[in-house]
This record gives C-alpha cells, sequence and structure tokens, in this order.
C-alpha cells in the first residue's frame, strides 16, 4: 500500500520550545490515522504541520509523494475539520458544503450537484436547505464533512471533531466517521485524547507523549503489548505493581514486588520485534488489565501468580462488576469480570485471594507512567 502522508525527520519548535521532537512516519493511502494523546503533547502540531498552518522547523512533509515545503494550506491536497466546525450560521447547509468549490471557482450548477450528492453520502439530502442552525450537533457534524469532502481532498485531517457532543452523540458518529472513510476511501487523520475513539475507529494509531511518539500499530496490539509505560498507562487502564526482576527466561520476567514475587511477559523494545533488555537486579514495572484479574475460591489454595487484597468498594455497571481493592500498594488495585460471571459477590471489606496469568501481564522498565 502507497503511502500518503510521509514524515521525515520532522521538527516543530516555537522559539526554545519542542513541540515535536524528530519524528520519521508513514501513513498509508486509504488509512484512518490516529493520532492519540493527552493535551499538549503535539498531536495538533503535526496536524497543522501537514496542512501547512504550520511549517516544520527541519525535515520534510510529503503528501503522495511530492515535498510540500512552501506550499499553503490553501494548494495542499488536504482538508482541515476544526473542532468548532467553522460553519456559516446564514447559509444553507448545500451553500455551507458547496462553499469550497465557489471559492475555487466552480460554476452554480455543478457545485449544487455535487453538494447534493455530497449530502446523500452523509445522509443529509433532506436537509439542504435548512439553515445549519436548525440542525442537531451530530448533523452538523456531517455538513462539516461533506463541505470538506467537496474540494476531493486526498487527505482529510479532523482536530478532535467530536470533543463537544455528548456521550451518546459521539458514539454514534463514530460509527458514521468510520462508514463515510470507507465510503469515499481516502486517507482520514483524526486527532484525540480520547482512547474509546481512536481504539474504535481506527486502523492504526499513533500513541503520542511530550512531542514524541512512543508507538504506533493496530489498537489491539497497542492494548496487547505496549512497548513503554506510558502506552500501557495510558491505554485503557493497568494496574501498575512495581518491584524488582529476580530472573528472566522464556520470555517471562520474574519480579519481586510487595505482593510477593509475581511474573509476566518480558515488554518488546521500540521497533516491537524483540524483546527489552531485562536483567536480574533492575527495577522494573508489571501491568495487569482488571479485566485478567481473577478471584480465587477460598478453598482453593493461593497460585504461584496471586496475592491478597482488600475490596474497598464495588460498583455494579450492567454487564460489568468492578471491583475496588487494597493491596497495600499505596494505591488501588482494580478488577473487572462480566457481571453474569459473578457469582456470589463478597462484600465491603472482604480479604480477598486473586490471580492472573502471567501470558496476561506484562513486565518493563521502571519508567515514567501518564498522569
Amino acid at each position: 500500500m502507497t503511502s500518503a502522508i510521509e514524515l521525515e525527520k520532522v521538527r516543530i519548535t516555537f522559539g526554545t520550545f519542542t513541540a515535536v521532537h524528530e519524528t520519521d512516519l508513514q501513513i498509508r493511502d486509504g488509512e484512518f490515522f490516529s493520532f492519540l494523546g493527552p493535551s499538549g503533547c503535539g498531536k495538533t502540531t503535526l496536524l497543522r504541520t501537514i496542512s501547512g498552518f504550520v511549517q516544520p522547523s527541519s525535515g520534510h512533509v510529503r503528501i503522495g509523494g511530492a515535498d510540500m515545503a512552501g506550499i499553503g494550506p490553501n494548494k495542499r491536497p488536504t482538508a482541515l475539520i476544526f473542532q468548532n466546525l467553522a460553519l456559516f450560521p446564514m447559509m444553507s447547509v448545500a451553500e455551507n458544503v458547496a462553499y469550497g468549490l465557489r471559492v475555487r471557482g466552480v460554476g452554480k450548477s455543478e457545485r449544487e450537484a455535487r453538494a447534493l450528492k455530497l449530502l446523500d453520502q452523509v445522509a443529509l439530502s433532506p436537509h439542504a436547505h435548512k439553515k445549519v442552525s436548525a440542525l442537531s450537533g451530530g448533523q452538523k457534524q456531517r455538513v462539516a464533512i461533506a463541505r470538506a469532502l467537496a474540494v476531493e481532498p486526498k487527505v482529510l485531517l479532523l482536530d478532535e471533531p467530536l470533543s463537544a457532543l455528548d456521550l451518546k452523540l459521539r458514539q454514534h458518529m463514530r460509527r458514521e466517521l468510520r462508514e463515510i472513510q470507507q465510503r469515499v476511501g481516502i486517507t482520514f487523520i483524526y486527532i484525540t485524547h480520547d482512547q474509546g475513539e481512536a481504539l474504535n475507529m481506527s486502523d492504526r494509531i499513533a500513541v503520542m507523549n511530550a512531542g514524541r511518539i512512543e508507538q504506533v500499530g493496530h489498537g489491539r496490539e497497542i492494548y496487547a503489548n505496549p512497548q513503554s509505560a506510558f502506552v500501557a498507562s495510558f491505554v485503557g487502564e493497568s494496574n501498575v505493581i512495581p518491584g524488582r526482576v529476580a530472573a528472566v527466561g522464556n520470555g517471562l520476567a520474574h519480579v519481586e514486588t510487595p505482593l510477593g514475587r509475581l511474573a509476566g511477559r518480558v515488554g518488546l523494545g521500540p521497533d516491537g520485534s524483540a524483546p527489552i533488555a531485562l536483567s536480574a537486579g533492575d527495577e522494573a514495572q508489571l501491568f495487569v488489565r482488571p479485566e485478567q484479574i481473577r478471584l480465587v475460591a477460598p478453598d482453593q489454595p493461593r497460585p504461584a501468580c496471586g496475592f491478597g487484597a482488600r475490596l474497598r468498594d464495588l460498583s455494579f455497571e450492567g454487564s460489568m462488576t468492578h471491583l475496588e481493592l487494597d493491596a497495600g500498594l499505596g494505591m488501588p488495585c482494580n478488577a473487572s469480570f462480566m457481571t453474569s460471571n459473578a457469582g456470589a459477590l463478597p462484600e465491603i471489606g472482604t480479604d480477598l485471594a486473586l490471580q492472573f496469568d502471567p501470558l496476561d501481564a506484562i513486565v518493563l522498565r521502571q519508567e515514567g507512567r501518564a498522569a
């Protein structure tokens, strides 16, 4: 698959501040690609650099193989959807969609026909002659997408376009955005701090932290095999158990922790192809997801990879039940399971025995986690 976007040694500074450290990245043609990270990590700066609103301090941005050096936003084969959508309230829906075509000198009959075709693609044809002020939040999102697609960009850039919507509408728009992208077949580059959005919609995700890309991969890959403590703690929920490596062998690291000796898979290095180098005596962190922790029946001996904790709180959320545990780590520990598999629930204050499979945990170096 060819590359729609190529970033080669792109570095972005503002005075003495480095917003994006040297970055190499290829985004494939027709891909739904997301930049995921906390506020201030550099993801929007990268998006604005691709669109031409920010020039890189060094390095090259290529779109469709062409170097974009010196080419402004209005000349690039991209369209950008801002957080506030920037729709024109006094124009009709169809006029908003056709606006970019009018600026480019496209004749009235052609731009009206193209606008109506696009509105049909985003299921808004019946609303073509309404003012945008009469639309719902989700409908306005679709108008902004149709307007961006009207100029036939090679790449559509979306800067947290769902952040102002309520939860139900955001979930609905995730599906719609993905369906629209698959229907039109162009490259979407999506900026978000919401991991649910990124995991739900993306072909691949770049997780960013402090101006650097920590990991690029499919959502399942990033969730199951985080390559840094930041990724492990930012994407999804994890229990973090600090300790010191006692032994390494057969792909597992055995770690002496405040909860006893535990084990987990040795994490992969930055290229994702080989495990990191861990040796006996190294400080490390063991990460295990709440859904991987299981209760041990009272009449069963505690397994080798198990620990004890006191139940602090229990929350029922329909299909899932969540336990908040005090394991003596100075921070809460959590376990989650399907309510249908819960059986008789323990009472608050009960001392519990818990276990996890070492293959479901991952051991990484002692380094900074997400706040």
